[in-house]
């Protein structure tokens, strides 16, 4: 069985391209492409169709990141294929919980720092659109830092699912 991993931040430009795109990595790196699916979506529809925001792909480049990417809006119809949703931030959670069609699939609903043990109270992985480089360096940063912990949770759960 495939497990399958959303990722959701507003618009599919920055914050989510990015940890779809480290978090793929990290699959990889434990060679688990055949089992786990990993993509990304916005809560809105601003940028259907576009690649990620320029710094977004830059930053991603340069710390030896897949870039490929074209935005599209996360669709209710999409919990009933999905295992996880991981929320960026918690108006991408509020938002996705509105869209659950049902209990079961608002329960599938993360917050991606919720897999960082440092990040205490200050679970939202903060917007870098309107600021400058520094804001995707600190956003990769965090998505790092808590695609570890996502990557034992979905390890475990795999672990589970054979069993």
């Amino acid at each position: 069985m495939t497990y399958r991993v959303c990722f959701v931040c507003t618009g599919n430009i920055c914050r989510s391209p990015m940890a779809e795109s480290v978090f793929r990595a990290r699959v990889a790196e434990a060679g688990l492409e055949d089992r786990v699916e990993v993509d990304s979506a916005g809560t809105g529809g601003w940028h259907e169709g576009e690649p990620a925001d320029p710094r977004t792909v830059s930053v991603l480049e340069e710390h030896g990141y897949d870039s490929e990417h074209v935005a599209r809006q996360f669709q209710p119809s999409w919990f009933a294929r999905l295992d996880l949703v991981i929320a960026l931030d918690t108006g991408h959670l509020k938002a996705l919980r509105r869209l659950a069609p049902t209990e079961e699939d608002a329960r599938k609903i993360r917050l991606m720092r919720s897999y960082d043990p440092a990040a205490d109270d200050d679970v939202d992985v903060p917007d870098p659109y309107y600021g400058h480089r520094d804001g995707f360096e600190e956003c990769l940063a965090l998505v790092e830092a808590a695609s570890t912990g996502l990557l034992a949770a979905v390890q475990e759960h795999l672990e589970g699912r054979a069993a």
